[in-house]
């Protein structure tokens, strides 16, 4: 490994494999939030977007977020605006995908969200590039089931 700060960040990320690495704050899902969701994708199917409709004839009682909602807010919860403040050293985390999701349970409109991160893997893509994979789990708050379980896996540019 060529790259100190790399080479630094590896070496103290490995140390935390298996680990809860950070748990964010709770978020409320709000009907605006889903809303401006259903318009950037155009999902407005209504049991997401018809409150009065799925409070009828939803089996849940009331709208629900989007599965894909949900899950898009992953960065945000893991707070990877700032990623120096993760990693130090960190120019730039990158998304590079997900290995595996699963929506365990939905999530009502009115409810809080958070997440929390366990660190699975970690390793040297290239000089100055690591790749971690991240389990996160989206809990509902008072929920017996999480509302999303995945893998994130994201590149730390040095």
């Amino acid at each position: 490994m060529n790259h100190p700060a790399a080479a630094a960040a590896l070496a103290a990320l490995q140390t935390r494999i298996d680990q809860e690495v950070q748990v964010s704050d709770w978020l409320p899902i709000m009907q605006e939030r889903v809303d401006a969701f259903a318009e950037a994708t155009g999902d407005h199917q209504w049991i997401h977007v018809d409150a009065e409709r799925a409070r009828r004839e939803s089996p849940f009682g009331g709208p629900i977020a989007h599965g894909y909602l949900t899950l898009s807010l992953l960065v945000m919860l893991r707070d990877l605006v700032d990623p120096a403040k993760q990693v130090p050293g960190v120019r730039q985390v990158i998304n590079y995908g997900l290995d595996k999701v699963r929506f365990p349970a939905p999530v009502p409109v009115g409810a809080r969200i958070r997440a929390r991160f366990v660190l699975l893997t970690v390793s040297e893509l290239k000089p100055g590039v690591l790749q971690a994979t991240e389990r996160c789990t989206i809990e509902i708050e008072g929920g017996a089931k999480p509302a999303c379980i995945a893998d994130s896996v994201f590149l730390l540019q040095f």
